[in-house]
């Protein structure tokens, strides 16, 4: 790997820019000051994966609907119906994504990690932070497969269009509003929320933001802030989190899916990718891809695997076990109680005993790259990682 050094990015010019989670808890900067140099054939083979994976997914949604396997994916039960019901029109636009894969440098192949299709954050990190880091250091910062801000501005447009094409999206729009919420107390979220709001504005919407205690859901009504109506709602609150922490607002939710007076973001279906057990589905539909591990949802035999639970993050509840069965590395967590699912480990990238995790964002298609860096389980002290092409 070829890695740059690079002038770090002053605290105060980050909070200038809204960029507050700058410093980790153990007072290190969470945005490195380092470069990954990138082909142009290396960014062009990450944006093909991640298109490629995206059409694997939908089959493999299909699959799981068609064959009624979504407690096989550990979703809650009280969301199967809003899940199918996004599913079944087009109108529940997934607006982005994130994959998580290993490899792609130093000639090692590129695998699926997983997908983070329902509430991806990084996003401000990979559209501003490394644009401006380059930029700072004197380098052409057009030098990056990155048009994550253009392409999330597009497809806001095609939550009216439907269609790739979004030249009839003034024709089309009629002053439907967009609701954005997220946790209060969560600054990361709520300013990843505001990012996404002011793309929105860009591409013509009128927007609101609020915590999303204060939005007001009404199965026969619809989605109201500030006495206003919303006929979207983006929510960064994961949907498991709804079905199993706030069932209520799961039946209100479907009530008024089925009601058609609001469109949620990212929609219900996206659970089913969001599922880390959907990868042994990929693998039954799509056995020995090679973008894809082998996955089960026993442990394999044999083989050094990564032992992870349906809907953990960052890190958490997760075992590296080596052919044996023993466990050389784990992190604990709160997701032990969820259904496992047992994944072919493959190395991440290296360079001096650090390793690298790369991560391309998906919204229509492959739109940008970005890369943390860590330990053998990157977790929330992993530290963001920009790129550039040479």
């Amino acid at each position: 790997m070829e890695i740059s050094t690079l002038k770090p990015l002053s605290t105060s010019f980050l909070e200038e820019i809204g960029f507050a989670w700058h410093t980790d808890p153990d007072n290190t900067m969470y945005v490195a000051n380092q470069a990954i140099a990138v082909t142009q054939e290396q960014a062009e083979a990450y944006y093909q994966a991640a298109n490629e994976l995206y059409d694997m997914f939908i089959e493999a949604a299909q699959y799981v609907i068609d064959n009624n396997l979504f407690f096989e994916l550990g979703i809650p039960f009280n969301i199967t119906e809003a899940i199918k019901m996004s599913w079944a029109e087009d109108i529940h636009w997934h607006l982005y994504g994130r994959f998580d894969f290993a490899g792609g440098l130093d000639g090692s192949p590129i695998k699926l990690l997983e997908f983070n299709a329902d509430t991806p954050t990084m996003l401000y990190e990979s559209a501003i932070i490394q644009w401006a880091l380059l930029k700072a250091n004197g380098q052409d910062e057009s030098l990056q497969f990155n048009n994550v801000y253009e392409t999330l501005r597009e497809n806001f447009k095609r939550l009216i269009t439907l269609e790739e094409d979004t030249s009839r999206f003034e024709e089309l729009y009629e002053g439907w509003r967009i609701l954005f919420s997220s946790i209060e107390g969560n600054i990361e979220e709520e300013h990843t929320v505001k990012l996404l709001e002011h793309i929105a504005q860009e591409a013509g919407f009128e927007t609101s933001f609020c915590y999303a205690h204060q939005a007001h859901l009404s199965p026969d009504e619809g989605l109201f802030y500030a006495e206003q109506n919303y006929e979207f709602w983006f929510k960064l609150i994961p949907w498991e989190s709804i079905a199993v922490d706030e069932p209520e607002m799961a039946a209100i939710i479907t009530e008024m899916m089925a009601n058609k007076n609001t469109i949620f973001l990212n929609p219900a279906y996206t659970l089913l990718f969001q599922s880390k057990r959907i990868l042994k589905i990929l693998w039954e539909l799509f056995p020995q891809h090679p973008l894809l591990l082998e996955s089960s949802f026993e442990p394999l035999k044999g083989k050094k695997q990564v032992k992870k639970h349906a809907f953990s993050r960052e890190g958490h509840n997760v075992q590296i076990i080596d052919s044996n069965g023993a466990v050389l590395f784990e992190n604990g967590g709160d997701y032990a109680n969820l259904p496992p699912i047992y994944q072919e480990y493959i190395p991440l990238n290296q360079h001096n005993g650090i390793f690298y995790q790369p991560n391309v964002f998906y919204a229509f298609e492959a739109c940008a790259l970005g890369f943390r860096a860590g330990g053998a389980i990157l977790d929330n002290y992993s530290k963001f990682v920009a790129h550039y092409i040479k």
